[in-house]
């Protein structure tokens, strides 16, 4: 006997299915070139805009100067980006792209949020402001309206301390999905270090 959906559950399917689009892209990305969505995007702007202060790139990613900063911080470890004291303003510094940056650039995938806007590029001007009222009114029975978010597709949080482990925060399951790899089999913890660990905790 078919199982047939209601409305509401074909709503919250479809829901599930782009939360779980932008997951696998995310974990693909990381297996690819070793960076998290937030940082591809960062490389590219720096790429885009030249020598440009932090407060710049984070006005053309719409992110907060801080958790920019995180990223760039990541960015320039991994010898993608470097700074340079600003020429009028010594008490600044401008980020640039080095050649290495540039290289992986080259061969790096583009972002979901730039498919995404082709995508809408194709619509008409009435079906783009329909998806916005629908997605905003989602949102807003979700209750996460208020929600700051940036216009960047990306699973996991945006918080600099955390971006960087990023990879680690999305399930096993998804990972072996977005990958075909076989599934890692999680070790299993025996009571007596689960307890040990609860009472070092602080």
């Amino acid at each position: 006997m078919a199982n047939f959906l209601t409305v509401e559950d074909e709503i919250v399917a479809a829901l599930r299915r782009i939360i779980r689009g932008v997951d696998l892209h995310s974990r693909h990305l990381v297996y690819e070139v070793g960076l998290t969505w937030p940082q591809l995007a960062t490389l590219r702007a720096a790429e885009r805009l030249g020598d440009c202060s932090i407060g710049a790139l984070a006005r053309a990613l719409h992110l907060g100067q801080p958790t920019l900063t995180g990223i760039v911080q990541r960015l320039e470890r991994a010898g993608y980006v470097k700074r340079s004291p600003h020429e009028q303003d010594g008490r600044s510094v401008n980020i640039s792209i080095t050649q290495t940056g540039r290289d992986l650039l080259k061969d790096a995938p583009s972002l979901l949020q730039d498919r995404f806007h082709t995508g809408l590029a194709k619509l008409k001007d009435w079906e783009r402001f329909q998806t916005l009222a629908s997605l905003q009114r989602i949102a807003e029975m979700m209750d996460v309206e208020a929600l700051d978010a940036s216009p960047i597709l990306v699973a996991g949080p945006m918080d600099p301390r955390t971006a960087g482990t990023q990879a680690e925060t999305i399930s096993t399951e998804v990972a072996a999905e977005a990958l075909a790899l076989p599934k890692k089999p999680q070790p299993k913890k025996n009571a007596k270090s689960t307890k040990a660990s609860k009472g070092t905790e602080c």
